[in-house]
C-alpha cells in the first residue's frame, strides 16, 4: 500500500514559523551579545580591568545561554527552572549594562527568552526587560536619576508599549502554531489509529473470508445431503418397494410386470432427480407445472405407489414464487409423505397449500401412529428427514413446525416468505 501525504499551506505555515523560533533561540542571543560586545570594546575607555570584567561577565552569560538553553533544551517544560533561568538571565544582561550602555543591543535575547516562561510570567518577563532597553537608551544606571527619571519613564513606557505590542502579537502567533501543531498531533494519532483498524479490518475481512468459504462448503454438504436423501434415498425405498411387490407376485404374471415397470419408472425418475440435484435445478415437476400442480402429482404418485389416501387443497391466491421458495415446499410434502409411508402407518392424509399476504404455507397432516418430536435423533434408521427438512426450511428464511404424539398423528407446517418470481436471485 502506497502512501502519499499531501503537505497544506497551513502545514508549510507551521513548519516555517517552528524554524524560526528555534533560530531565534539558538542564535539571536549569541549575534546580539556578541555585536554589543564588540561595540563596548570600542566604546570603552576604561582600565583593562574594567574590559575584561566586562569579558568575563559576557562569557559567563554566553555559557549560561549555551548550557540552558542550546545543549538542555528539556528544562522549557518545568516552570520553576524557566523562571529560574529568565531571572538570572534579566540580573546579567543588567550587569552587562552596568559595564556598559552599548549592550542594550543584547536586550532582545531577554525578549525571546521571555518566550520560555510560563504564560502568566510572560508580561513580567516583558516588563523587566524593557527596563533594561530604557536603562541602555538613557546611558546606563547612572543617568536615569534625578532630573533624568521622569525622561526614563517615559521612555521605559514607549518600550513597554513597543515591546509588550510586538511580543503580544508573537506570543499570539506562538499559541495558534502551538495549537495547529496540537491539532495536527492529533490527526496524526488519528490516522496512526485508523491505519491499525484498516490493517485490523483487512485481518477480519480475510477471516471472514475464509470462514464465508468454509460455510459455503458445508451449506453446500447440506444441500447435496438433503437432496439425496429427497431423490435418491426415497427413489430407492420406491424401487424397493415394488421389488418386494413384484417378488410376492411372480405368480401373477400382470401384477408382476407392474410392479416391475413401476420400479423402472421410479428408478429412472429418481436418476433424473438427482441429476438435477447435483446441478442444483429446481425439482422436474415444477418445470412445466406451478407448486399446486406439482403437489398434486407428487400425492398422486405417491398414493398409487402406498395405497394411503391423500389430498391436496389450495387456499388463496395462486402466485407464481421463486424457483427457491416452491422448491422448497414441493421437497418438504416430499419428505413429510415419505415419512408417512415408512413411519405412521396413516390411512389418511391431507395437504393444505396455503397463500397468505407475505408467506406461503404448507400443512401436511396424517392419522398415524405420531411419536415425541423432542426424542426424534438422526441416526441410521431415521430421523434425518426432520432434520433436512427443517435446514431446508431454513435456508428460505422460512420455519418448520412439528405437533405430534403417539397415537395422535402428526401435523408438519413449513412457512416461508412469498417471495414472488423474480423477486430475488
Amino acid at each position: 500500500m502506497v502512501k502519499v501525504t499531501n503537505v497544506s499551506p497551513g502545514d508549510q505555515d507551521l513548519e516555517v514559523w517552528d524554524r524560526r523560533e528555534q533560530i531565534a533561540l539558538a542564535v539571536v542571543p549569541y549575534i546580539s551579545l556578541t555585536l554589543a560586545t564588540g561595540l563596548a570594546v570600542l566604546a570603552d575607555h576604561d582600565s583593562w580591568a574594567h574590559i575584561l570584567a566586562m569579558l568575563g561577565l559576557t562569557g559567563v552569560t554566553l555559557a549560561w545561554i549555551a548550557w540552558m538553553v542550546t545543549l538542555h533544551p528539556g528544562w522549557r517544560d518545568r516552570p520553576l527552572v524557566a523562571t529560574f533561568y529568565f531571572v538570572l538571565l534579566i540580573l546579567m544582561l543588567g550587569g552587562l549594562i552596568a559595564f556598559s550602555p552599548m549592550y542594550g543591543f543584547g536586550v532582545i535575547t531577554g525578549y525571546t527568552h521571555a518566550f520560555l516562561l510560563p504564560k502568566r510570567l510572560r508580561p513580567v518577563g516583558v516588563v523587566a526587560v524593557a527596563a533594561l532597553g530604557a536603562t541602555a537608551q538613557m546611558g546606563g544606571f547612572g543617568h536615569i536619576a534625578g532630573k533624568a527619571f521622569p525622561i526614563f519613564l517615559l521612555v521605559y513606557a514607549v518600550n513597554v508599549l513597543l515591546a509588550g505590542g510586538l511580543c503580544f502579537f508573537l506570543w499570539r502567533q506562538d499559541e495558534e502554531f502551538n495549537r495547529r501543531k496540537g491539532i495536527i498531533a492529533e490527526l496524526a494519532e488519528t490516522n496512526a489509529r485508523l491505519e491499525a483498524t484498516m490493517e485490523e479490518n483487512a485481518g477480519l475481512h480475510a477471516q471472514l473470508l475464509t470462514q464465508a468459504r468454509e460455510a459455503g462448503v458445508l451449506d453446500e454438504r447440506q444441500r447435496m445431503a438433503g437432496e439425496i436423501h429427497d431423490t435418491i434415498a426415497q427413489g430407492l425405498a420406491g424401487v424397493v418397494t415394488q421389488l418386494q411387490a413384484a417378488k410376492q407376485a411372480r405368480d401373477r404374471d400382470a401384477d408382476w410386470e407392474r410392479h416391475v415397470d413401476l420400479a423402472q419408472t421410479m428408478a429412472r425418475e429418481s436418476l433424473a432427480e438427482a441429476r438435477r440435484s447435483v446441478q442444483a435445478l429446481r425439482p422436474g415437476q415444477l418445470e412445466e407445472a406451478g407448486l399446486p400442480d406439482a403437489l398434486a402429482e407428487v400425492v398422486e404418485r405417491w398414493t398409487s405407489v402406498h395405497h394411503v389416501p391423500a389430498e391436496v387443497s389450495t387456499t388463496g391466491t395462486v402466485r407464481p414464487m421463486h424457483p427457491e421458495v416452491e422448491g422448497t415446499l414441493l421437497r418438504t410434502a416430499q419428505e413429510a409423505l415419505a415419512n408417512v409411508a415408512k413411519h405412521a402407518g396413516a390411512t389418511r392424509v391431507a395437504l393444505t397449500l396455503s397463500y397468505m399476504g407475505d408467506l406461503v404455507t404448507l400443512d401436511v397432516r396424517d392419522d398415524g401412529a405420531g411419536f415425541a418430536p423432542d426424542q426424534v435423533r438422526p441416526n441410521g434408521d431415521g430421523g434425518f428427514g426432520l432434520t433436512a427438512m427443517r435446514r431446508r426450511v431454513a435456508r428460505v428464511a422460512g420455519t418448520l413446525e412439528i405437533e405430534s404424539e403417539p397415537g395422535a398423528g402428526t401435523a408438519i407446517s413449513a412457512s416461508v416468505p412469498a417471495i414472488p418470481a423474480g423477486g430475488a436471485s
